[in-house]
């Protein structure tokens, strides 16, 4: 059997990637051919380069293969990634918006960002690398243009609260925002399901509508994610 793509029915730019084995896997087509980011693998398929998206590496994929209905990331678009580390979902991100689109990633940990600079943005030119705390945006506010939707994924306590501040200042009016929820970043004391509740009713008491809801596991213990519309 040869290795088969086709777009995914639901989310522009990304695709099911059919293997040799008859395994089906998500995937996005690489901006930067020949150059795989946390080692994934590379497939050919009709004269473009694919990158297989693995959904215990990145949050996104797995939310998609829980059930996700909505991707609010489109072509062309701005997307704002708080919590970029060294770029797995980052660069899929990257893929998706292409090269007319711009992912401005914040991260805290200037490791992840030196990683994310030599691997990643060296190789993308619509991905701009900004070291910083997220939950300060108005230290990078000369940095970011406003975007369609806002990418969340931090270790931090408060993380509906980070997330509105930031869609307060760069969102565009009806932009998306997806969180990924990290229970234990926020209480262990408490069920998950207890820390999802609190967090989305923070995002609802800022206004935001949710649009829904999907757990991440197997592929992230106590972990969920939300999307959401302003």
């Amino acid at each position: 059997m040869v290795v088969t793509v086709k777009l995914h029915p639901l989310f522009p730019e990304i695709f099911w990637v059919t293997l040799e084995d008859g395994s089906r896997k998500l995937g996005t087509k690489n901006l930067a051919q020949g150059n795989a980011v946390y080692g994934e693998r590379l497939v050919k398929f009709s004269g473009d380069e694919y990158r297989l998206w693995d959904p215990y590496r990145s949050k996104l994929a797995a939310a998609i293969l829980k059930g996700l209905e909505t991707v609010p990331i489109y072509p062309n678009q701005r997307v704002l990634y708080l919590g970029a580390a060294s770029g797995t979902t980052a660069s899929h991100v990257s893929d998706i918006v292409g090269e007319s689109g711009h992912v401005y990633c914040v991260e805290f940990a200037s490791r992840s960002l030196r990683e994310l600079v030599n691997s990643v943005c060296v190789l993308r030119y619509n991905m701009s690398p900004i070291l910083a705390d997220a939950r300060l945006p108005e230290t990078y506010s000369r940095m970011v243009e406003q975007v369609n939707s806002i990418y969340c994924d931090v270790a931090q306590p408060e993380q509906a609260r980070l997330l509105a501040d930031n869609a307060d200042m760069f969102l565009a009016d009806g932009g998306w925002v997806i969180l990924a929820i990290k229970a234990q970043s926020i209480d262990v004391t408490k069920e998950p399901s207890v820390v999802y509740q609190k967090e989305i009713a923070v995002l609802e008491a800022r206004g935001f509508r949710i649009d829904q809801v999907v757990g991440l596991e197997p592929f992230d213990k106590a972990h969920a994610m939300v999307i959401a519309q302003k």
